[in-house]
């Protein structure tokens, strides 16, 4: 498999990378990351996925997600439907239950 960017704690996914996945071009990609149509999700691994991350990216109805290792290397690569957010769920904030 291929590799993503480590930027200290960041990682950086190429544009041709997240082009392959949702069968865009690169352009598309980067207009789209502008514009907040393709978002992302990043979690840490804990347990034994420690030295783990979950690099999710979400466009329309469609998300890809990379697996990758300390260095940036990917170790799976699963793409997915997904059912698309309304523009209210997206701006919503995650309510708190209290007991």
């Amino acid at each position: 498999m291929s590799t993503i960017e480590r930027n200290g704690s960041d990682f950086v996914v190429s544009a041709g990378l997240l082009a392959s996945a949702f069968g865009l071009s690169e352009e598309a990609v980067r207009q789209g990351m502008r514009a907040n149509r393709i978002t992302s999700q990043s979690e840490t691994g804990v347990g034994e996925d420690e030295g783990r991350w979950r690099l999710t990216f979400f466009f329309q109805d469609r998300a890809v997600r990379f697996i990758v290792d300390e260095h940036g290397q990917v170790l799976k690569r699963v793409g997915f439907p997904i059912r698309q957010r309304t523009a209210q769920e997206t701006r919503a904030k995650p309510k708190l239950r209290r007991e």
